[in-house]
């Protein structure tokens, strides 16, 4: 069941798309900006954040899962790689939530592989609190406390995505 009051609110989610967007796009005049999305639940934060960046860029996505419905299986599956050429590229991995870090790790290594120029990662959610793995994240929306949400791309068994602001899942028992 998600909670009646919003977690992130429709303006607050707005304001800080807009804010990370004007620290991005200074920190990459200049450069050969490579923007991957981690789909699903970034597509929305994706999609409303290379919006208003302000620099040229290309854009790719990945798909990958290590979560069954609210619980991480600790096995990274890529369902759909980058077909973009990463070498000699800034890339910007963006990702909705870091939880764990499991499954941001196994791709920042997996990127790191093939040469890129840079790579730097953005969340719009950082859960600190159950990091497992110590990833470097460059660009953090909100850190939040250790609550299952849904809302703005994240999901509940591929539900709720379409809600326009963040809320705090309960399941019912």
């Amino acid at each position: 069941m998600v909670s009646g009051k919003p977690f992130l609110t429709v303006e607050q989610i707005h304001n800080k798309v807009g804010e990370l967007a004007g620290r991005i796009s200074a920190d990459y005049q200049g450069k050969d900006l490579l923007a991957v999305g981690i789909l699903k639940g970034a597509f929305i934060f994706f999609s409303d954040i290379v919006r208003v960046i302000r620099v040229p860029l290309m854009i790719d996505f990945l798909i990958a899962s290590s979560y069954l419905k609210d619980e991480s299986t600790g096995e990274v599956k890529i369902h759909y790689d980058i077909h973009e050429e990463i070498a000699d590229k800034d890339v910007l991995l963006i990702e909705d939530i870091v939880d764990t870090g499991v499954t941001l790790n196994y791709l920042r290594e997996r990127i790191l592989m093939k040469g890129p120029r840079s790579l730097k990662i953005c969340t719009f959610l950082d859960k600190k609190e159950r990091r497992e793995v110590d990833v470097p994240i460059d660009y953090v929306g909100f850190e939040i406390p250790n609550e299952f949400v849904v809302g703005y791309g994240l999901d509940y068994d591929n539900k709720f995505r379409n809600l326009p602001y963040i809320s705090v899942f309960k399941k019912q028992t």
